[in-house]
């Protein structure tokens, strides 16, 4: 059994656009080889409180990163913690504000940017802080990563559709080719992170409103997509909560942990 995880969070990405233009994981969920997941965010939704619920299974209400310009490490335990106190090998390429909360606050694009640091709780890192940084460049950043040091957890985490949401709203073609172009860049790395075993799980921390903004209720704003690849998933039906996903992400790893999980996604 392998228990090594790459976990990908499409910022931005709402359940609806994921369902009707990511041609490439719906081929697949199409070959029996993935399932989707319909997931309601926590709430406020909004990146940097979600990126703490996903990382810790902690709801943003709880976690008291109530908002983006809250500049503080996580007070709990998350994946990267978890895994690193185990033994195990971490990874991201992903926005800076992850760094923020589970390596080092403020950030500090120097330091901080390429990160090597086995004391760290993302031991490897290629951060970056323009909302606009290609996809395509963050996932080239991660596979290097992935190469290079062979993590047992990895987080990817591109902005370019949630970026292009804020620019031009929802029900906009720049959004949805945003995340036909991130199903692209998925399509070229897939197969062999599945048959090197890892276990693939691709989500979002929220969704996108026509006011070119999101942070409140609305569906739209809300629902955000779950695939899973892997044969570690059960691929039924059942219920599952962004809090979960932390623990089901331990769970892969074979961590001690606390963290709710969804059982019924699992083997």
């Amino acid at each position: 059994m392998s228990n090594k995880v790459i976990l990908v969070v499409l910022d931005g990405l709402n359940y609806q656009v994921a369902h009707d233009c990511m041609g490439y994981l719906n081929g697949l969920i199409e070959q029996h080889r993935a399932t989707l997941y319909q997931l309601q965010c926590e709430l406020p939704s909004m990146s940097r409180p979600l990126y703490e619920c996903i990382l810790t299974g902690v709801r943003p209400v709880d976690s008291g990163i109530v908002n983006n310009n809250i500049v503080r490490l996580s007070r709990h335990e998350s994946i990267f913690s978890l895994a690193k106190s185990q033994g195990k090998v971490t990874a991201a390429a992903a926005y800076h504000w992850v760094s923020e909360l589970y390596n080092r606050a403020p950030y500090d694009a120097v330091r901080d940017r390429m990160t090597h640091d086995e004391t760290l709780n993302i031991q490897h890192g290629a951060f970056y802080h323009w909302d606009h940084y290609p996809d395509e460049a963050l996932f080239l950043d991660a596979e290097y990563l992935r190469r290079t040091y062979d993590p047992d957890f990895l987080l990817i985490h591109p902005m370019n559709i949630d970026d292009m949401g804020h620019q031009h709203g929802l029900d906009s073609r720049q959004y949805r080719n945003s995340a036909r172009g991130a199903d692209i860049y998925l399509s070229n790395y897939l197969d062999q992170w599945l048959a090197e075993g890892y276990q693939v799980l691709v989500t979002s921390d929220h969704g996108m409103n026509n006011d070119l903004s999101h942070g409140g209720i609305l569906p739209e704003e809300r629902d955000v997509p779950l695939f899973v690849m892997g044969d570690q998933f059960s691929h039924v039906g059942c219920d599952v909560k962004q809090t979960e996903l932390c623990g089901v992400v331990c769970q892969l790893l074979s961590l001690e942990h606390s963290k709710p999980m969804t059982k019924g996604l699992l083997c």
